[in-house]
């Protein structure tokens, strides 16, 4: 019996390929390639023992979003097999970004899946009860799976995501039992993108509340100095690439 390209790739590959194909389908998304018609960029390795590429970035745009940011690396020596997507959501927009990181590395799988709160979830009970809570049980129900443990995060990177956050790492079968809290979670954000967040949940918070709010959070998500997979990855792939990966997800420019 033929296979189809989803069961011919590695585990991390392919939840993050059908998490992709899955929401660029569902929210009508258009891919922006890079100059040769191939993706956004290029990942080239830095490594002595590694040559050519070792990955790349995608960019798609559309739809109810500001941007989607995606990064691949695999790097068959050092057995990494890494892919991350970045759902972002308008900055002046009240509903979560979404985000996905699936890895294996060397014999450990892990995953990290999140919706990120745009408002301050300590001091806006009425947005959090709306928006966060009713994924209380999504969360539990993940958390419960066999074969998983705790990721290892600092608290400060635990602090700038949300406590709904899964951020484990995963045996075999536990890695491919997260599907279902994926599907979970992409569902609950669907549902944001379309209905939208109440005014009563946003209170008087303004749209330039919510971009300022927004771009210091993400500046604070992809610090060198918070998240140390930026200076990991600096020796694979070089600062410049770093520097423009860093540049698409926090989105000056936006």
């Amino acid at each position: 019996m033929e296979q189809t390209m989803s069961e011919t790739l590695s585990p991390p590959k392919r939840l993050f390929t059908n998490t992709l194909e899955r929401v660029v389908e569902h929210l009508g998304l258009t891919e922006e390639n890079g100059e040769d018609g191939g993706p956004y960029m290029t990942l080239v390795s830095q490594l002595p023992m590694v040559q050519g590429e070792v990955g790349n970035v995608r960019v798609f745009t559309g739809g109810p979003l500001f941007r989607v940011v995606t990064c691949s690396l695999a790097v068959e020596p050092i057995q990494l097999d890494s892919h991350m997507v970045f759902f972002f959501t308008p900055g002046n927009s009240a509903v979560p970004h979404f985000t996905l990181d699936s890895v294996s590395a060397g014999e450990h799988h892990a995953f990290h899946l999140d919706l990120i709160p745009r408002l301050d979830l300590g001091a806006n009970r009425s947005y959090m009860d709306e928006v966060f809570t009713p994924m209380t049980e999504l969360f539990e129900a993940g958390n419960a799976i066999e074969g998983l443990s705790p990721a290892h995060l600092s608290p400060r990177q635990n602090a700038i995501m949300s406590p709904w956050m899964l951020a484990k790492r995963a045996t075999d079968e536990a890695f491919a039992a997260i599907d279902v809290s994926v599907e979970a979670y992409t569902q609950h954000w669907f549902k944001l993108l379309e209905d939208g967040v109440s005014a009563a949940a946003i209170g008087d918070i303004t749209e330039e509340q919510l971009a300022a709010r927004n771009l210091a959070n993400k500046r604070m998500i992809f610090d060198p100095e918070i998240d140390p997979v930026w200076e990991r990855i600096t020796g694979m792939i070089g600062e410049d690439a770093v520097a423009a990966i860093r540049g698409l997800l926090i989105g000056e420019d936006e």
